[in-house]
């Protein structure tokens, strides 16, 4: 297993390389790329901001769960940081496994676990100069606001 996050450009053949098996029927990569428009916006670019070691920390356990779950070892997860411009990717997810059902299962956990828990910041840029922050969940936060009485 790999998991990373990383501020240089991710190369989706390298994370491929890390993954392969020859007892598997099934290899599956999944890229997150930037993309042009959001909410009726033309989009230049994003920033991805994080706390590295909590990230880290968080993409791994991710990673683990997933393996656990699907019965494979072979995976690997990359989640870029800065800036990057529209197209380029900012997550890679592969997963190398006996059966498809197993390397689907895999890489939806992942994607959906990373945009649950893993604290990473999203900013938009626009291509009329104005940058906004993406609402999202916090990670770590609930996903139902305490009522006023506490409870």
């Amino acid at each position: 297993m790999f998991s990373a996050i990383v501020r240089e450009p991710i190369e989706p053949a390298y994370v491929l390389t890390l993954i392969g098996a020859d007892q598997d029927g099934a290899s599956l990569l999944f890229l997150g790329v930037v993309r042009d428009h959001n909410d009726g916006r033309s989009v230049g670019g994003m920033r991805y901001d994080t706390y590295e070691e909590m990230a880290a920390e968080v993409l791994s356990e991710i990673v683990d769960e997933a393996a656990r779950s699907a019965g494979t070892d072979r995976i690997a997860t990359i989640h870029r940081t800065g800036e990057l411009e529209v197209g380029e990717v900012s997550v890679a997810i592969a997963v190398s496994s006996p059966h498809r059902a197993q390397a689907y299962d895999a890489s939806r956990y992942i994607i959906e676990e990373i945009k649950k828990r893993l604290p990473v910041w999203k900013k938009e840029r626009y291509s009329d100069g104005a940058e906004e922050w993406v609402e999202g969940r916090t990670p770590g936060a609930p996903d139902v606001a305490p009522k006023a009485d506490g409870s």
